[in-house]
């Protein structure tokens, strides 16, 4: 955690404050969530609790009321600290830090007389971590439709990039696992090269095995051959187009594809930047020097400095 720019970071909470994800067992996977280790605080003392869902600006949680919570609220003027807790990625250590908030009610949950959900609105902006970790989730989402049908061209390089073990895999065919060799992925499907007669392979069933690293996980993603390719030079193998079952594509593998092309993106922003800053560099050293011009003979006149800057926005994304 923490290997994202406090830009980008105030980018996704500027996209995502108002938007709430709930803490599916999936969502509770690639969030690394040590449920466990989730507490209110109230006062001094802790209650246990489950993270239901959470946004930006507030969450809702799962508690006993049975326990003394209720009272304590009323004591502390129902003012709370939310207690996460999740697991570093990079180290496998624990990341804990409390978020400041108002419970603002709560009512019985699946009709228990012993457990009540409460709802929460945060009192300030909650730490980076938290930003960090869901709003990976909710842009993967987005760009998950936004960007469905971007290639990724699976080189030695992007192989790299991606952490992924092997372009040799395993596509399964009504269960029996076929040789194959990954040639291009997106959100929304890949290429396979494998054999096989192109007519008794389209839009069969399928499902393709991706093992990723760093950390280590595997994928299965559910789906069905589209359309097929000739490979030149080989009648044994044909390159076919797999669609993925959109409902069923792991939230692990959208994360993965979104941090490469984001990454993609800053590599070439990047890039771009180098060049521009080159041929600057080159059109002022074969320009003669010029006479400074003071400020206020530059500045048109009845025009302010400051109306000259240049005015930008930027679009914010909103949940379907």
């Amino acid at each position: 955690m923490g290997i994202l720019t406090s830009q980008k970071i105030t980018t996704y909470y500027e996209r995502f404050k108002t938007i709430e994800v709930t803490f599916t067992k999936e969502i509770v996977q690639v969030t690394r969530l040590i449920t466990q280790q989730v507490y209110l605080k109230c006062v001094s003392d802790f209650w246990p609790c489950i993270v239901y869902a959470s946004s930006f600006q507030g969450a809702k949680v799962v508690a006993n009321i049975r326990s003394g919570l209720l009272e304590k609220l009323q004591q502390a003027n129902n003012m709370v600290s939310l207690r996460f807790c999740f697991r570093s990625p990079e180290t496998g250590n624990p990341v804990t830090f409390f978020v400041s908030a108002r419970a603002a009610g709560y009512t019985p949950y699946n009709s228990s007389q012993d457990v009540a959900m409460f709802t929460l609105q945060f009192s300030q902006r909650p730490p980076d971590d938290l930003i960090e970790i869901m709003g990976r989730v909710l842009d993967a989402n987005v760009n998950s439709s936004k960007r469905r049908e971007e290639r990724i061209l699976i080189t030695v390089d992007s192989q790299r990039k991606l952490n992924i073990l092997s372009k040799e895999g395993a596509v399964f065919i009504q269960g029996v696992p076929r040789r194959s060799i990954l040639r291009d992925l997106s959100f929304s499907g890949a290429k396979v090269i494998m054999m096989g007669v192109a007519k008794f392979l389209v839009d069969r069933e399928s499902t393709l095995r991706i093992d990723f690293d760093d950390p280590r996980e595997s994928f299965l993603l559910k789906g069905k051959f589209i359309r097929s390719e000739v490979v030149e030079g080989r009648k044994d193998l044909v390159a076919l187009a797999i669609e993925f079952d959109e409902a069923q594509i792991p939230m692990g593998y959208k994360i993965r594809i979104n941090d490469y092309l984001g990454q993609v993106r800053a590599d070439t922003r990047g890039n771009d930047a180098q060049e521009d800053l080159g041929a600057d560099k080159k059109t002022l050293s074969s320009q003669p020097l010029k006479k400074a011009v003071p400020a206020a003979e530059k500045e048109p006149k009845g025009v302010p400095a400051y109306a000259l800057q240049k005015e930008g926005g930027e679009d914010r994304a909103r949940k379907k």
